[in-house]
């Protein structure tokens, strides 16, 4: 008894305890739900720090190296600009060769290269330029906020001339759709062959990346275009980061346009009966029907031969119209009679006479009498006032 006794206080305050910690759970768990969405946001302006040697004094351990291929065609660019791309991979610490021979150009780490993720940057430049992309565009992917993103698209529709159709899709007329999704993803785009080389920002790439798939799968890259501009005007209101945007954006359906290609011959269904067809009537039963079966050999024979002349008759007939048929003339149109001309023309004299009056009394362009004694008057009046 005395030990229950004692056990008593003792297991009220592990239950309030117990109960207390679980209110300071509870509490946790609202601030962190207040707090969620200042944790989410990035301040505007924000960058993260350039990666400096101090992070790094001892470099490291093991030299890296990368190659890649480019194709015949670009030899010519890459001799040109090599020393170029030398200058700004020295910057930072790293060798590259270009061999004309193998056609392949190689980056590879020094001692005193201090950056670990350089040689990955390098990596995806030497690619890029193997694409056809400029160097003034490719020596961008240096940068720490650039990225870049090389998009196979050569595998995703079977057929030639589609493939090239959905990708002259993605240009646009004059490169108008390519330039809208470079302006709305701060990104630089490069179509090329069986790929889609993009330069810019980690989100701008994600939008390209999915832009180009879609045009690839038969969506036309407007009403991805529409999305990103309604997405760039929601972004620039600070209430609306925090919201979903689903209710602002469009939802398009689609629409099957291509309807199923019909057969030519169609076959009509009969209707289900459970009986069986009925048999078919053999030659014998055919013939015991009409009576030839009783018939000898030399009648059936003459028979045949009858049958036979009489096809004959009816195939020459039917020749000999056809041949006729270029002797019969064709129907001529009937010949219109031209009309007579009317001899009964009345002539009203009264208002021939009126006109020959009319054009006695007045001539063409002259004044009448009244108009050129006022014209005489004006005259005079001007000489006066000269005077």
């Amino acid at each position: 008894m005395a030990t229950s006794q004692a056990n008593g206080p003792a297991l009220a305050a592990g239950k309030s305890e117990f109960r207390n910690q679980k209110q300071k759970q509870e509490n946790r768990a609202q601030s962190f739900r207040f707090n969620e969405s200042e944790l989410l946001t990035v301040p505007d302006g924000w960058k993260e720090p350039a990666f400096s040697k101090e992070d790094n004094p001892r470099g490291l351990l093991e030299e890296s190296s990368f190659a890649t291929l480019f194709p015949k065609y670009r030899e010519a660019y890459l001799k040109e600009c090599w020393p170029l791309v030398q200058k700004a991979l020295n910057e930072h610490h790293v060798n590259a060769t270009l061999d004309l021979i193998e056609g392949s150009m190689t980056v590879c780490t020094t001692k005193k290269t201090f950056d670990p993720y350089i040689i990955i940057r390098a990596r995806d430049l030497i690619k890029l330029l193997a694409r056809s992309v400029s160097f003034e565009q490719a020596v961008r992917i240096l940068q720490d906020d650039i990225a870049c993103d090389i998009i196979k698209i050569g595998s995703l529709v079977r057929n030639k001339e589609r493939f090239v159709k959905r990708r002259q899709r993605l240009i646009g007329p004059k490169g108008s759709t390519l330039k809208a999704l470079e302006l709305l993803t701060n990104c630089y785009i490069m179509v090329q062959g069986n790929t889609v080389s993009a330069i810019g920002p980690f989100s701008g790439l994600k939008e390209v990346r999915k832009v180009v798939l879609d045009t690839m799968k038969n969506i036309h890259p407007i009403y991805n275009i529409k999305t990103l501009m309604i997405k760039r005007e929601l972004a620039k209101d600070s209430e609306l980061r925090s919201q979903s945007w689903e209710r602002f954006l469009p939802q398009f359906k689609h629409k099957n346009v291509n309807k199923r290609k019909e057969p030519k011959k169609k076959t009509v269904k009969k209707e289900y009966t459970p009986f069986p067809p009925p048999q078919p009537e053999s030659q014998i039963d055919k013939e015991l029907a009409s009576g030839e079966y009783f018939l000898k050999a030399s009648q059936k024979k003459r028979q045949k031969m009858e049958a036979i002349k009489a096809k004959q008759a009816e195939a020459l007939s039917k020749r000999q119209e056809e041949r006729n048929k270029a002797f019969i003339p064709p129907k001529e149109k009937p010949v219109l009679k031209p009309k007579e001309a009317s001899t009964e023309t009345k002539i009203d004299v009264a208002a021939i006479k009126e006109k020959v009056k009319k054009a006695k009394n007045k001539k063409l362009g002259a004044l009448t009498a009244e108009e050129v004694k006022l014209k005489m008057e004006v005259d005079e009046k001007k000489k006066k006032k000269k005077k």
